[in-house]
């Protein structure tokens, strides 16, 4: 899989004083990490001889029965791929070391010393060993035969797979406020190994997970734990077994704490996205030059593959919350986000301004309606001062006219019903279109349509959107109010809009919610929020306008510009015309979030959909995402104020900024030479 690196975390089941059965259990675990095609595997600190030894670590026979199970693993690991970090003290000329070892195929790269020791409360690591920061710039030390650098100045890169640099700490190491692996990103590593012992007390592990986490955000890499499990002597502390992988701030892989059995905990690390990261993140270049330790960094070279697949989850809907325990908290953060940057803008406006919005009976209209109706709440406005204007055009459908009405009506709201119909049909005629030109009627113009849909052309279609515009603004000049923007991110990256007309608004409010997260937001909004109107709108309002909502959510996506069937059923469908959103979205994200390839998202995506689209359906879709967002750009470029919600915007003011003539041939190439590509791969299985 193009841009990852499998990676592992290894919690043996350890025995004080067994360096012997210590190996056998890292052994089994590093060749299972081995079928796994892990390019990296991480074992806990001091885990051949074990972290609870205590005063046996200045006893000859501990040392040389560790050294002896070092010697053993790095003879069977010859056949081995990963390459392996290990734990283990570690007796020089100048003393005693907690070291990590890293080692593959027979071959120990390098050896990594504990920059600082803990010697508070349960922890007295400098009675036995020595601070790796004593240790020279470019030092050496005599281990399994051969002369090995030694030093905290260690990365070890990977040959084999662009852009896998690790850098190693031991514990304590990420507890001080500038821990080593925070120079060590600055260098290049982009993944981050910290072997630790770590007894467990209360609260310790969402502690752990707090410190790698962050690390993982503010280094733009992996960070991979491990901590020591139950083998260890329980004397006077407790160990749980926690490892886990972090990646750019999120938890990306976990053991099962408290596990009395080895553990191996295994996932694929996004080195394309921590690149991009790093790329776009001006400040993170200055820190590491900022940061530059006086001597120059050592880099040791190892071998690596790519692995086939992935074993980590690529998740279908990048804008909702994986977690169902966030999701309730990302749609508040989310309507909070939207209501108060209204609230702010309705306080820059002259009193008694009124909100004017067109309302269709569909998802974005709805959103925005809601929006509007928490502004003026939290202004101490009566909703009477959102200004619901409905305006049935060619396509409007019974059903959803009658959903824009009992939405505004629940809600409190003023409600408009204005047809524009004759003056479409005007300005048709006088611009000589066919389906205008002599008739008598709209239903006349309709029937026209009907019978020959070539009629249903942009001119048609875009002159409502431009008339409903003219009246929206119309009413907000009449009122003394602004016209309240309805169209949605997903919307901006297609540009399915109409230039100066929905394109057009004085306040966007769903600039940067994606169709998404719309849908999911509405939901929400249904089964929680509604609940906290009643005092204002009564228990009946709320009743009905929690009914309205499921009932929009249930409506086909249309623009409604096109005449409905016979049956009077919608017959302009969006996703129809261009495609899934769930795929747009999909592709908005990886595209922009993470400036990926069209082939990194082609990968992707059959990861995530897996059967229910066909690559052949990909490549439809992802050429016309492409093809839009290029071509539309020139209307993003005087896109309308509105909040940016998430990682992913649009606004030409800030995230996202790029020339409206600029060639999309490239992208498009590279879509269909990665199905040529995979269909040759087909043709000769």
């Amino acid at each position: 899989m193009r841009g990852f690196a499998r990676v592992s975390v290894a919690v043996p089941a350890c025995t004080v004083g067994s360096s012997r059965n210590n190996a056998e259990e890292t052994l089994a675990l590093w060749r299972q990490a081995h079928e796994q095609r892990s390019a990296l595997v991480v074992f806990p600190e001091l885990g051949l001889s074990t972290y609870t030894a205590r005063d046996l670590f200045f006893d000859g026979t501990l040392l040389a029965s560790s050294l002896a199970a070092l010697e053993r693993l790095v003879e069977e690991s010859r056949e081995l791929s990963p390459l392996a970090v290990l734990g283990m003290p570690l007796a020089t000329p100048q003393g005693l070391y907690n070291v990590a070892v890293a080692v593959q195929r027979g071959r120990v790269l390098g050896v990594v010393p504990k920059s600082y020791l803990p010697n508070y409360r349960e922890f007295e690591e400098r009675r036995w060993f020595r601070p790796g920061t004593e240790v020279a710039a470019g030092a050496m030390v005599r281990l399994c035969g051969s002369d090995v650098p030694f030093g905290t100045d260690l990365l070890f890169h990977a040959e084999g797979i662009a852009d896998l640099t690790v850098g190693l700490e031991i514990c304590e190491d990420i507890w001080v406020q500038v821990p080593p692996s925070m120079l060590q990103v600055g260098a290049g590593a982009t993944v981050c190994c910290n072997l630790s012992a770590s007894n467990f007390t209360i609260g310790k592990a969402d502690l752990r997970r707090l410190l790698a986490r962050s690390a993982s955000d503010r280094g733009k890499c992996a960070y991979l734990y491990v901590a020591a499990g139950p083998g260890e002597s329980s004397t006077d502390l407790a160990f749980d077994a926690d490892a886990f992988i972090c990646e750019n701030g999120a938890l990306v892989g976990e053991s099962r704490r408290f596990a009395r059995e080895g553990q191996l905990v295994t996932t694929d690390v996004d080195l394309d996205a921590l690149v991009h990261d790093r790329r776009v993140t001006g400040t993170f270049g200055d820190c590491a030059t900022n940061l530059a330790p006086p001597r120059p960094w050592r880099r040791v070279g190892f071998s690596a593959e790519p692995a086939a697949g992935l074993v980590r989850g690529v998740a279908p809907h990048p804008f909702l919350p994986r977690d169902p325990a966030t999701m309730a908290t990302r749609a508040w953060e989310i309507f909070e986000i939207q209501t108060n940057a209204l609230a702010t803008r309705m306080n820059a406006l002259p009193p008694g301004a009124k909100l004017v919005l067109g309302v269709s009976g569909g998802l974005d209209s709805t959103h925005a309606a809601l929006v509007a109706a928490g502004a003026l709440d939290l202004c101490k406005r009566p909703r009477s001062d959102l200004v619901c204007v409905t305006m049935p055009g060619l396509g409007t459908s019974d059903a959803t006219k009658g959903n824009a009405g009992a939405l505004a009506e629940s809600l409190g709201a003023t409600l408009r019903t204005i047809s524009i119909n004759d003056a479409a049909r005007h300005v048709l005629a006088a611009v000589g279109h066919p389906a205008a030109k002599d008739a008598a009627n709209v239903d006349e113009m309709i029937t026209r349509i009907r019978q020959d849909p070539r009629l249903g052309d942009p001119t048609l279609e875009n002159v409502q959107a431009r008339m409903r515009t003219l009246v929206l603004m119309t009413i907000a000049n009449q009122a003394g109010g602004i016209v309240v923007g309805t169209g949605d991110l997903s919307e901006k990256a297609l540009g399915w809009c109409t230039y100066a007309g929905d394109h057009i608004s004085m306040y966007d409010v769903n600039a940067g919610v994606p169709k998404t997260l719309i849908q999911f937001v509405i939901r929400w909004v249904a089964n929680e929020r509604v609940t906290t109107w009643a005092g204002t709108q009564g228990k009946g309002d709320v009743e009905r306008l929690r009914a309205t909502l499921f009932s929009i959510l249930d409506t086909p996506i249309s623009p409604e510009l096109l005449p409905p069937d016979v049956n009077g059923k919608i017959a302009h469908l969006t996703e129809a015309a261009i495609g899934p959103y769930e795929l747009h979205d999909f592709y908005l994200f990886h595209f922009v979030r993470h400036g990926r390839t069209p082939a990194r998202i082609l990968d992707l995506a059959q990861a995530a959909f897996g059967a229910r689209y066909p690559l052949t359906d990909h490549q439809r879709w992802l050429k016309v995402f492409l093809k839009r967002f290029f071509q539309n750009q020139f209307k993003r470029s005087c896109a309308t104020d509105g909040p940016k919600v998430g990682m992913v915007a649009l606004s030409p003011r800030g995230d996202w900024r790029m020339p409206s003539d600029v060639r999309v041939d490239e992208w498009l190439a590279q879509v269909d030479a990665y199905v040529a590509e995979s269909d040759s791969d087909s043709s000769i299985g």
